[in-house]
């Protein structure tokens, strides 16, 4: 499936590249994709959510095609980006759909806008990196001593697969890796391990669906207990055999329950 890339800058003078598919009348959704990687992280899923839904895959700062600015790779930063993106493109709410990284931007997005919240779906969540085993341990010995050259391994390790996918797509989401310099990799982690959103989430109002991999050797089931606790009316999706890429994994099942997700919102 060919996709037509756009762009947009917003004021903060940032280039952000998306894709946009689906009916303008339908219920937007936003995709966030996690660190290093790019709008095509939902590549795969794209031609299954359908037409009938305006669907957004944004690129943040620092990733990808984007602007690379010199600062601004905290939550708040990516959070305010995505406000500025959504009045750019003429809308006012959406569901907003993050994986990872995105997935916290997606949190401090519904905790800092919940105006602009239809629906919330977090995939691959924790509210708090330093919680994941050996976050510490990982930015001690190799994040916080990244050099401006990426080593391929380290961006291939980063992603870990629970089950494969296709190879051409796996290659192509390295060399999108890659082109993440080593000072947003920094930013981004050091800001992740500054931040605790536990402490926020009952602000949140938006209906929630959790959706996470049982595989997945970063993100604990706890962590999915610790949002279904906190975050009222949330529900959680669980995919036995997925590992933190589910939505690379399993991107019909995953396309299938996000439809759902916002069908259920009664807005379509």
């Amino acid at each position: 499936m060919a996709f037509a890339i756009k762009s947009v800058e917003i004021p903060t003078q940032v280039t952000l590249p998306y894709v946009e598919q689906g009916n303008r009348s339908g219920v937007p959704v936003m995709l966030l994709h996690g660190l290093a990687d790019s709008w095509r992280s939902f590549e795969l899923v794209l031609p299954h959510i359908p037409e009938s839904l305006h669907t957004f895959a944004l690129t943040h700062r620092g990733h990808g095609d984007a602007s690379r600015p010199a600062t601004g790779y905290r939550f708040r930063d990516f959070a305010a980006d995505l406000a500025a993106f959504m009045d750019a493109v003429y809308l006012e709410t959406a569901v907003i759909v993050g994986h990872s990284l995105g997935s916290a931007i997606a949190l401090r997005f519904a905790i800092d806008y919940p105006e602009r919240m239809l629906g919330l779906v977090l995939v691959s969540c924790r509210a708090s990196l330093r919680n994941r085993p050996g976050a510490l341990e990982l930015w001690n010995s190799t994040i916080s001593r990244l050099a401006d050259s990426m080593a391929p391994d380290f961006v291939r390790g980063y992603a870990a697969l629970a089950q494969p996918v296709p190879s051409a797509y796996a290659e192509a989401m390295l060399q999108e890796g890659l082109k993440v310099p080593a000072f947003v990799w920094k930013a981004v982690y050091a800001g992740g391990l500054e931040e605790d959103l536990s402490t926020e989430l009952s602000k949140i109002t938006a209906p929630t669906l959790v959706v996470w991999g049982a595989q997945d050797a970063s993100v604990r089931h706890s962590d999915q207990e610790t949002l279904l606790a906190a975050i009222a009316g949330s529900r959680i999706v669980e995919y036995s055999r997925a590992g933190h890429m589910l939505h690379w994994e399993e991107p019909e099942r995953f396309a299938a329950d996000l439809t759902a997700f916002v069908n259920s919102l009664g807005q379509a």
